[in-house]
């Protein structure tokens, strides 16, 4: 019996049913977010390793808070806020797991939540739960969040959730929404899954970009995923609010810790990111350069969104070029508003290939 014959039918008819690729390594890769290319350096994944064997487990075993938190757990944790200039930490499984975690448990009764609409989907999947009060303001329009404030004065607590770098625009928060959160004294959320790592002196994100004081009411999310080249992710905020975390978000109580592999590989590539910044921080501007001067798109970090409008057009380019031998993504309704192919010109590729990949796809605009 099959149950959902319909449902499929109807995402098949409009262009937008999805499977499973198995990635292939005789690809160019510019649809990954690995955006430091720290996924092939064998010697992170070598000097993890050989950390790992010394250890007398190999794996986190439980929860956290029953006695999955492991002494490298620990030592990640203060290194993350040492580079990040803030408080306290925790990690989690994912970066997905860290959003339902901070919506979920932030955001209580009485409290009001303000998102901007292109939010991630974690964040907008726990604003499903019965107790979140939220209001969803423009992308980036600071004015319209402003206003926001004024219709809900008297809630208990406000709360405000945006992103660093958005994932599918590949643009940078408004700068202004810390003012603003200041101002109002709101809880601000900054997910930084696409930022961390791309932006800032020291590649730390768009505080470091900003050049943001931290204060009380700011709240990191970062993902190891991403330009870290493993997997898993982080919460950084202040110890009265990390304290809090701990003992009602969720994802960090029931879930068991993060690996002891990808602890150690999170805090090996964040050593590579800060010793390496200045050179890092070149090949990202040369990648921009290339991305401006053929396809004449600025980008504030290395997402690159090409506008195509057509679900199919944009699986049969994104087949096409993968038939020359590059892979990109294909991103459809309804998870962006307009089709779009989503390139990644990431570091793990040479200039000279991101420029090929860019000429190519001139030609199909």
């Amino acid at each position: 019996m099959r149950y959902y014959e319909n449902e499929l039918k109807a995402l098949k008819k409009s262009g937008r049913l999805r499977s499973r690729e198995v990635a292939s390594d005789s690809l160019l890769d510019f649809a990954s977010n690995d955006y430091l290319g720290l996924s092939h350096n064998q010697e992170l994944h070598k000097t993890t390793c050989q950390e790992l064997d010394k250890l007398h487990h190999h794996s986190s075993k439980a929860s956290m808070l029953v006695n999955g938190y492991h002494q490298i757990h620990k030592d990640f944790e203060e290194a993350l806020c040492k580079a990040n200039g803030f408080e306290d930490g925790v990690i989690l499984g994912s970066g997905f797991s860290a959003n339902i975690a901070l919506v979920e448990s932030l955001a209580r009764k009485g409290d009001i939540l303000f998102m901007d609409e292109k939010y991630h989907a974690s964040g907008v999947l726990a604003t499903k739960l019965e107790h979140v009060e939220v209001r969803f303001f423009k992308h980036n329009d600071m004015s319209e969040l402003k206003e926001l404030f004024t219709q809900f004065p008297h809630a208990k607590r406000t709360i405000v959730a945006v992103e660093g770098i958005y994932s599918m625009d590949g643009d940078l928060v408004d700068r202004e929404v810390f003012e603003i959160c200041q101002k109002e004294d709101a809880l601000l959320i900054v997910d930084e899954a696409h930022s961390s790592g791309i932006v800032g002196d020291k590649l730390m994100g768009v505080f470091d970009l900003y050049n943001i004081e931290i204060k009380p009411n700011h709240i990191k999310m970062g993902t190891l995923g991403k330009a870290y080249g493993g997997f898993g992710a982080y919460i950084l905020a202040s110890s009265h609010i990390i304290e809090y975390l701990i003992n009602r978000a969720k994802p960090i109580i029931y879930a068991t810790s993060l690996s002891l592999y990808d602890t150690l590989l999170g805090h090996n590539s964040l050593r590579f990111i800060l010793a390496n910044s200045e050179i890092l921080k070149s090949e990202i501007k040369l990648r921009q350069k290339i991305v401006k001067d053929v396809l004449n798109i600025r980008v504030d970090g290395l997402i690159v969104p090409i506008v195509i409008d057509d679900n199919r057009k944009v699986i049969e380019i994104k087949e096409q070029l993968q038939s020359e031998g590059f892979a990109i993504g294909g991103i459809r309704q309804p998870t962006v508003e307009r089709a779009i192919l989503r390139v990644i010109a990431r570091l793990g590729q040479s200039s000279d290939e991101l420029g090929e990949l860019c000429q190519k796809i001139d030609n199909f605009r």
